[in-house]
Protein backbone atom coordinates (compact mmCIF):
# COMPACT_ATOMS: atom_id res chain seq x y z
CA UNK A 1 0.00 0.00 0.00
CA UNK A 2 1.35 3.40 -1.01
CA UNK A 3 0.72 6.02 1.66
CA UNK A 4 0.64 9.80 1.76
CA UNK A 5 3.95 9.67 3.64
CA UNK A 6 5.52 7.78 0.72
CA UNK A 7 4.56 10.47 -1.80
CA UNK A 8 4.50 13.75 0.12
CA UNK A 9 7.06 16.50 0.11
CA UNK A 10 8.41 16.41 3.65
CA UNK A 11 9.36 19.38 5.77
CA UNK A 12 6.66 21.78 4.63
CA UNK A 13 7.39 25.31 5.74
CA UNK A 14 4.52 27.23 7.33
CA UNK A 15 3.38 30.79 7.04
CA UNK A 16 2.80 31.98 10.60
CA UNK A 17 -0.58 33.48 11.44
CA UNK A 18 1.01 36.86 12.19
CA UNK A 19 2.92 37.06 8.88
CA UNK A 20 1.64 39.48 6.27
CA UNK A 21 0.33 38.30 2.94
CA UNK A 22 3.36 39.97 1.32
CA UNK A 23 5.70 37.92 3.52
CA UNK A 24 3.83 34.73 2.60
CA UNK A 25 4.03 35.58 -1.11
CA UNK A 26 7.79 36.16 -0.80
CA UNK A 27 8.17 32.85 1.03
CA UNK A 28 6.22 31.08 -1.75
CA UNK A 29 8.51 32.67 -4.33
CA UNK A 30 11.66 31.73 -2.44
CA UNK A 31 10.49 28.13 -1.93
CA UNK A 32 9.08 27.78 -5.45
CA UNK A 33 5.64 26.73 -4.21
CA UNK A 34 2.08 27.87 -4.84
CA UNK A 35 0.69 27.28 -1.35
CA UNK A 36 1.74 27.36 2.26
CA UNK A 37 0.22 25.79 5.33
CA UNK A 38 -0.73 28.39 7.94
CA UNK A 39 0.47 27.52 11.44
CA UNK A 40 -0.25 29.22 14.73
CA UNK A 41 2.15 29.91 17.59
CA UNK A 42 1.49 26.37 18.85
CA UNK A 43 2.65 24.98 15.47
CA UNK A 44 -0.85 23.60 14.87
CA UNK A 45 -2.22 23.79 11.36
CA UNK A 46 -4.69 26.67 11.05
CA UNK A 47 -5.31 26.64 7.30
CA UNK A 48 -3.71 27.02 3.90
CA UNK A 49 -2.98 30.08 1.79
CA UNK A 50 -2.45 29.79 -1.95
CA UNK A 51 -1.14 32.09 -4.61
CA UNK A 52 -4.72 32.16 -5.91
CA UNK A 53 -5.98 33.35 -2.50
CA UNK A 54 -3.46 36.17 -2.58
CA UNK A 55 -4.46 37.30 -6.05
CA UNK A 56 -8.24 36.86 -5.87
CA UNK A 57 -9.04 37.39 -2.20
CA UNK A 58 -6.47 40.05 -1.35
CA UNK A 59 -5.00 41.96 -4.30
CA UNK A 60 -8.13 41.92 -6.49
CA UNK A 61 -10.20 43.06 -3.51
CA UNK A 62 -7.94 46.09 -3.07
CA UNK A 63 -6.47 44.95 0.24
CA UNK A 64 -2.97 46.01 1.26
CA UNK A 65 -0.80 42.89 1.24
CA UNK A 66 1.57 44.52 3.72
CA UNK A 67 -1.25 45.00 6.24
CA UNK A 68 -3.33 41.82 5.82
CA UNK A 69 -2.08 38.78 7.72
CA UNK A 70 -2.31 35.19 6.60
CA UNK A 71 -4.57 34.56 9.60
CA UNK A 72 -7.24 36.41 7.61
CA UNK A 73 -7.15 33.50 5.12
CA UNK A 74 -7.19 30.62 7.60
CA UNK A 75 -10.76 29.52 6.94
CA UNK A 76 -11.65 27.10 9.70
CA UNK A 77 -10.38 23.54 9.78
CA UNK A 78 -8.19 22.73 6.77
CA UNK A 79 -8.70 19.57 4.75
CA UNK A 80 -5.85 17.19 5.60
CA UNK A 81 -4.72 13.62 5.06
CA UNK A 82 -3.09 11.32 7.58
CA UNK A 83 0.51 10.38 6.89
CA UNK A 84 -0.33 6.67 6.85
CA UNK A 85 -3.51 6.99 4.77
CA UNK A 86 -3.55 5.20 1.43
CA UNK A 87 -3.03 7.19 -1.77
CA UNK A 88 -6.56 6.19 -2.84
CA UNK A 89 -7.89 8.01 0.25
CA UNK A 90 -5.85 11.06 -0.72
CA UNK A 91 -7.40 10.95 -4.19
CA UNK A 92 -10.92 10.70 -2.74
CA UNK A 93 -10.21 13.59 -0.35
CA UNK A 94 -8.85 15.83 -3.11
CA UNK A 95 -11.86 15.13 -5.32
CA UNK A 96 -14.42 15.46 -2.53
CA UNK A 97 -13.05 18.80 -1.32
CA UNK A 98 -11.87 20.10 -4.71
CA UNK A 99 -8.31 20.77 -3.52
CA UNK A 100 -4.97 20.32 -5.26
CA UNK A 101 -2.80 20.10 -2.14
CA UNK A 102 -3.28 18.37 1.18
CA UNK A 103 -1.34 19.04 4.36
CA UNK A 104 -0.13 15.67 5.67
CA UNK A 105 -0.43 15.23 9.40
CA UNK A 106 0.85 12.64 11.83
CA UNK A 107 -1.24 13.05 14.96
CA UNK A 108 -1.37 16.83 15.28
CA UNK A 109 2.00 17.43 13.63
CA UNK A 110 2.35 18.73 10.08
CA UNK A 111 4.86 16.44 8.36
CA UNK A 112 4.49 17.39 4.70
CA UNK A 113 2.35 18.40 1.74
CA UNK A 114 0.82 16.04 -0.79
CA UNK A 115 0.11 17.66 -4.14
CA UNK A 116 -2.04 16.65 -7.08
CA UNK A 117 1.18 15.97 -9.01
CA UNK A 118 2.50 13.70 -6.23
CA UNK A 119 -0.68 11.62 -6.36
CA UNK A 120 -0.75 11.61 -10.17
CA UNK A 121 2.73 10.09 -10.34
CA UNK A 122 1.54 7.14 -8.24
CA UNK A 123 -1.74 6.38 -10.01
CA UNK A 124 -2.69 4.63 -13.24
CA UNK A 125 -3.38 6.98 -16.16
CA UNK A 126 -7.18 6.59 -15.95
CA UNK A 127 -7.28 7.64 -12.30
CA UNK A 128 -4.97 10.58 -13.05
CA UNK A 129 -7.43 11.73 -15.72
CA UNK A 130 -10.32 11.46 -13.24
CA UNK A 131 -8.37 13.43 -10.64
CA UNK A 132 -7.47 16.24 -13.03
CA UNK A 133 -11.00 16.38 -14.49
CA UNK A 134 -12.62 16.33 -11.07
CA UNK A 135 -10.47 19.06 -9.57
CA UNK A 136 -10.34 21.22 -12.70
CA UNK A 137 -14.06 21.32 -13.47
CA UNK A 138 -15.88 24.55 -12.52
Amino acid sequence: MTTARDLMTAGAECARTDETVSQAAQKMRDLGVGALPICGEDDRLAGMITDRDIVLRCVAQGHDTTQMTVADYADGKPVTIGADDDVAEALRTMLEHDVRRLPVIDGHDLVGILSQADVARALPAQQVGELVAGISSP
